[in-house]
């Protein structure tokens, strides 16, 4: 009796640690004003005498701490990583932007590419498909990436730091940066790319720090959590300023020669540098 009454109490107690898990992240809804159950624990095992014996875990508990076990080891990539990130950003309510949004812009591309570019915020375009770089800058980034990488949009992911348009594409603020980072963040783990290519300030700084300028740290590698960053123009700059073209060129043949070098998967053979 004793031993079934130690396994009833610690299944009651993995139900409701699962349960706690599940409202901290917001699956489960509060229980409006009244207040849950207080924790119900397994009482501690005696320790062994010759007159009694050890407890044994219950097999709910073993299946439980399995379960823990490879849920913290396993984490979740590609596809299957990106689409836990967007359900769990949802119809985001973080900051001030979702007031003014048409579409929240996630990301596009190959869930398990080798490159990742990183660019600002979505324009009015971007904001009206739900897709980042689709217009005229998304257009010349599609140029610079086929001509001098040999890389088809499809074959990298494309992302931007801020997942709203801000107003009359203004910068984003300090705190609408912060409110998404944790997504990019989680984003890049789950795509753990080989190369990052990072487009303009905004986008320099949230990821590399805020004392960063563009055209100081551009055309240099630079490192972010073992994965090797080149910081270069944005395409808007360039479309406003094609003197800057010339660098852009440079740091693109840059990030072609360490692709390979890190065996950077492709469909079609690499550009002549």
């Amino acid at each position: 009796m004793a031993d079934t009454l130690a396994e009833i109490r610690a299944l009651i107690a993995d139900v409701r640690t699962a349960l706690e898990d599940e409202s901290a992240r917001g699956v489960i809804a509060e229980f409006g004003d009244e207040a849950l159950p207080e924790s119900i624990a397994p009482e501690p095992a005696p320790e062994p005498t010759r007159r009694t014996r050890p407890v044994v875990a219950s097999s709910w508990a073993r299946i439980a701490d399995r379960g823990r076990e490879v849920a913290e080891s396993t984490a979740l990539v590609g596809a299957a990583g990106l689409q836990a990130i967007r359900q769990d950003l949802g119809d985001c309510r973080r900051c001030n932007l979702c007031t003014g949004r048409t579409n929240i812009v996630f990301g596009v591309g190959d869930p398990t590419a080798d490159l990742v570019v990183v660019g600002e915020a979505p324009g009015f375009h971007e904001d009206r498909q739900g897709e980042p770089f689709v217009g005229q800058a998304g257009q010349m980034l599609d140029r610079m990436l086929l001509n001098v990488l040999g890389l088809e949009r499809r074959e990298v992911h494309i992302l931007n730091v801020i997942k709203c348009r801000p107003p009359d594409n203004r910068n984003p603020l300090p705190d609408e940066v912060a409110a998404c980072m944790p997504f990019l963040d989680r984003q890049l783990e789950a795509l753990q790319p080989k190369v990052i290519l990072v487009l303009g300030t905004v986008a320099l700084r949230a990821l590399l720090g805020d004392d960063l300028r563009i055209t100081r740290a551009r055309g240099l590698w630079h490192e972010r959590r073992g994965i090797p960053v080149m910081p270069t123009f944005h395409p808007a700059y360039l479309l406003r300023n094609p003197a800057g073209k010339r660098d852009t060129f440079a740091d693109l043949k840059a990030v072609g020669v360490r692709y390979q070098e890190l065996g950077g998967k492709r469909s079609k053979p690499a550009p002549k540098f």
